[in-house]
Parts: structure tokens; C-alpha cells; sequence
């Protein structure tokens, strides 16, 4: 007689009801991915939200029947307004924020919907981020007067919500790095740095007493209103720059609101445009941008260089993808005549979370050595980089440049 371990299959070899589940599960995924051509393979039918979902992104990414014939399907969206806003609004419904977002900016890229972001329900429907501010700025030329006050609706949300993200730790992190910057030879006991005071009394250590004997105290100066440092942020405007001209802008505003740090920003093309007097309020800022245009960083350098009057007190912030249309040598003369002087001059690739753009890489080396390397920098970052300019100490370069 068989025994009941040969006769009775083990929980082991019997798939259980969580493992169907999963796999059905992947099953679903997998259907939603691949759109349900004849040859997806799943075998799954999709009904309900899953049905919505699947309709949702076929709109967008899907191929229609003409795809037999080796034509991908242009776009179940078409021009039409009032469908594109029940598309917007179903993404919404069944997508998290952060897909709606890449959805949108994809529908913007493939469709050439930009067009209808000119119509204030447009833009109403729409999930606001650093992309689509990017995107309106481009039109705004474009833009009627009817759809102009949405739009700075639409541009001040974001930049709120990004100031509220990012201007409490800049400016305590800057805030840090100013008093440090500006330590003093005989301060009193709560502003002694103990240890920069160690490090710079260890000749004095007494092994029998296990201690330092501190001849030369070291201290943080104390916070002043007076202006500790100037900076000055350089920012290419070409489109490709789009969300590094935002955020560059936020940074714009919150350092211009610390007493101890005189803030100047300049944006460029081919023309220069100083936006220094607007820098209280960052909307305005970027509706003073003109994305789009040539580059000529040569000139923009020139105009930055004559604003500097104390150089070993100046920071300048270089943003660009460094495509220079000017004169190449020149600008690299300026950016060593500053470093010469005494000017802390950062290069950075793009201020934003997506990494470098395109960018040219024999500009980038030649900064390089002069002492300005050239790396990409992300927002969260940003106050770090600011931070090292000031005290005059290693940039916090990613690894990945």
C-alpha cells in the first residue's frame, strides 16, 4: 500500500491560492505593458478599471489596427480639447502623481499638445510640475491674455510648493557655512570651533595629561546682518534648460532673502538679462526668462565679471549645458581671470533631478582644469554645493559626472 506521502500531493508541489494570485498578478501587468497586440502572450482579459487603465494608456502609447500594416496609431487623444481634459482627468483617477506626470510631459512630446495648454481648462486639468512650468514658459509668448493668469496659477503652485521643500534646509545649511566662513582669532567660549581648534593646537598635546593645551583658539564669527558673501547665479536660458531655469530661480529667491548674502541673477541667450530687482518673487523671475534662443556664456560672464567687487568674497554659480556660441577661449580667460582673484566659480551641467543633458564635453574638460569641474547637481544637493563655494572647500561632485 502506497503510503500518504506518495499518495497525497505536499503543500510543496500544490500551487497555492497566493501563488496563482501572484501569478495572475504579473499576468495583469504584463497585459497592461503590452497593450493586448494578438501576440502579447498573456491570454488575459482585462474588465473594469483595469479596462479604463488599459483604454487610458493605449490613448497615449497604444497601436491601433492599422498597426497590421506596420503604421503605429498617431494617438487615440486627436486635437480635440474636451477630450484630452477626460484623459487628463482619468490618468488622474488611476495613476499616482509621479506617472501622471511623465504621461503628461510624454502626450506634450509625442502628440503636440502644447497648443492646447493655451486654453485655461487645460491647464486646470492638469498635474502641475517642474516640466510643465518649463513648458509654459516656452509658449508664453503665444499665450493669450485669457490664459495668462492661469498660467501664473498654474507656475506659482509649483514654485510654492519647491520653496517649501527646499528654502528651510538652504538657508539653515548656508546659514552654517557663512558663520564658519567667517571664524575669528579670539572668540568668546560659545563661539570657540573646538575642532579646528584642536586640530590646529595638536603640537601642544600633553601625553602625561592626556590633553591640549590650546595657545591658538579658533571661533565661528558671529552672526551679523552685514553681507558675508555675493552670489551670483549665471543661467543659460536655452530650452534645454528649462527646469535648471526654475529651480535656479527658487535658489534665487531664498538666497535673496539672507541679509548676509547679496544675491544677483542673470539669465542669458545670446543677450544678457540681469533679474536681480524681481528676485522677490521667483513667478516673476520666470516670466522675465525667455527659453529657447542661442548661447553665448562669453558675454554672460563678461557682464558677471563687471558686477564683482569682492572677489575673494564672490561666489559664481555657472549654469549651462556649456554649448557656447560665443567665443570659447575668451570665456575660458574670464572664468580664469576670475578664479585668479579670488572667485569661488562653480560649473554646474543642469540643476535639476534628471542628471546631465547633452552637454559639451571638451568645454566641460577645459573647466575642469582650470579648477571649475562641471557636473550635474540636483536640487536636494544644491545647499551642499553652496556651502563647500563658501567656506572654500571640495565640492561635493557626485560620482556619476
Amino acid at each position: 500500500m502506497a503510503s500518504a506521502a506518495t499518495t497525497t500531493p505536499s503543500a510543496a508541489t500544490t500551487p497555492s491560492a497566493a501563488t496563482t494570485s501572484s501569478a495572475e498578478e504579473r499576468l495583469r501587468r504584463w497585459r497592461l505593458v503590452l497593450g493586448g497586440d494578438a501576440a502579447d502572450g498573456t491570454g488575459c482579459r482585462l474588465s473594469g478599471q483595469d479596462a479604463a487603465m488599459d483604454g487610458a494608456l493605449s490613448s497615449l502609447y497604444g497601436k491601433g489596427d492599422r498597426a497590421g500594416k506596420g503604421r503605429d496609431r498617431s494617438a487615440g487623444l486627436g486635437a480635440s480639447a474636451p477630450s484630452v481634459a477626460r484623459w487628463l482627468g482619468d490618468i488622474r483617477r488611476y495613476f499616482p502623481s509621479s506617472v501622471v506626470q511623465v504621461m503628461q510631459r510624454d502626450a506634450i512630446e509625442r502628440l503636440g499638445l502644447s497648443t492646447l495648454l493655451l486654453e485655461p481648462e487645460m491647464l486646470e486639468a492638469v498635474e502641475a510640475d517642474v516640466h510643465l512650468v518649463g513648458t509654459l514658459l516656452s509658449l508664453k509668448q503665444a499665450m493669450p491674455e485669457t490664459t495668462k493668469e492661469t498660467a501664473r496659477a498654474v507656475v506659482r503652485k509649483v514654485v510654492e510648493d519647491l520653496e517649501k521643500r527646499l528654502a528651510s534646509r538652504t538657508r539653515s545649511t548656508l546659514t552654517g557655512a557663512l558663520d564658519r566662513s567667517a571664524r575669528i582669532s579670539r572668540p568668546r567660549h560659545r563661539d570657540i570651533d573646538w575642532n579646528r581648534t584642536i586640530a590646529a593646537n595638536l603640537k601642544n598635546y600633553l601625553p602625561e595629561h592626556g590633553t591640549v593645551v590650546p595657545e591658538r583658539l579658533v571661533g565661528y564669527g558671529r552672526a551679523s546682518q552685514s553681507v558675508k558673501k555675493e552670489v551670483i547665479l549665471c543661467v543659460d536660458q536655452s530650452g534645454s534648460m528649462a527646469a535648471s531655469v526654475v529651480y535656479a530661480s527658487v535658489f534665487g529667491a531664498v538666497l535673496a532673502s539672507m541679509r548676509s548674502v547679496a544675491t544677483r541673477l542673470v539669465v542669458f541667450d545670446t543677450a544678457v538679462v540681469d533679474l536681480t530687482d524681481q528676485l522677490d518673487d521667483p513667478v516673476d523671475v520666470l516670466f522675465g526668462t525667455q527659453l529657447g534662443g542661442g548661447t553665448d556664456i562669453n558675454r554672460a560672464l563678461a557682464y558677471c565679471q563687471s558686477q564683482i567687487t569682492r572677489p575673494a568674497d564672490t561666489v559664481v554659480v555657472l549654469i549651462s549645458d556649456l554649448y557656447e556660441g560665443g567665443i570659447r577661449n575668451e570665456m575660458l580667460k574670464r572664468v580664469a581671470a576670475m578664479k585668479a582673484a579670488g572667485v569661488q566659480f562653480v560649473t554646474l551641467l543642469a540643476l535639476s533631478d534628471e542628471g546631465a543633458p547633452a552637454y559639451d564635453r571638451e568645454h566641460a574638460a577645459a573647466l575642469g582644469g582650470l579648477g571649475a569641474p562641471a557636473f550635474a547637481c540636483t536640487p536636494d544637493l544644491f545647499p551642499e554645493v553652496m556651502a563647500a563655494a563658501i567656506e572654500k572647500r571640495r565640492l561635493p561632485i557626485p560620482d556619476a559626472v
